[in-house]
Parts: C-alpha cells; structure tokens; sequence
C-alpha cells in the first residue's frame, strides 16, 4: 500500500511539473506574438493561428488549458496589449493595474 501512495505523489508531482513547462511554452509563444506584433504588426493573428493549430490546442491542452475559442480571443487580446509576460506576471504590474482600476471606478 505505501508503495502505491509513494507511487501516486510521485505520479502527481511528475505532471506538475510537466504542466509547468508546457505553461512556460504557452508564455514563450506569448512573448513571440508581442514581438511580431511590435515589428509585423500581426502579433494577434500569429497567436491566434499558432493556438488553433493542432500542435498549439495540443501544449495548452498539456499546460491545463482548455484550448477553446474563448482562450484564442482571451490570447489575442493579452498579445494586442502588448505587455510581456514577464512584466505582465510582475507584482508592480499588478499593483499598477489594481491602482489604475480603482481611480477609474472613482
């Protein structure tokens, strides 16, 4: 029996761990589209298209991400920001971001 719980919380962190790195993949793909749209102007089309493909609904799919028409659009509206991930993913971002919707509710 602790063989097979072993087992399991091996199992479980296994796949964490794998979801994690196909999250950083999805987070990759992100930061290319912004780069695209910066110089291409087409970042939201290259994301879009990059998420409908098999191999993209594919590393959502393994990052826990149901990769459905409202991901695509959720993808293409972060891309047409134009934040990177990183900055995006920053506690001063999210401060900011916080900061800026309560004065705008006021």
């Amino acid at each position: 029996m602790r063989d097979f719980v072993d087992g399991s919380a091996f199992n479980y962190e296994q796949g964490q761990r794998s979801r994690k790195l196909f999250a950083a993949v999805v987070l990759a793909a992100l930061d290319d589209a912004i780069s695209d749209d910066k110089k291409y102007g087409n970042g939201p089309e290259q994301i879009a298209r990059w998420a409908r493909s098999r191999d993209g609904r594919e590393v959502l799919s393994c990052a826990g991400i149901d990769p459905n028409e409202r991901v695509v659009k959720g993808l293409m509206e972060f891309v047409g920001k134009g934040v990177r991930t990183s900055v995006a993913l920053s506690r001063e971002e999210s401060e900011r971001r916080i900061a800026a919707e309560e004065a705008e509710a006021a």
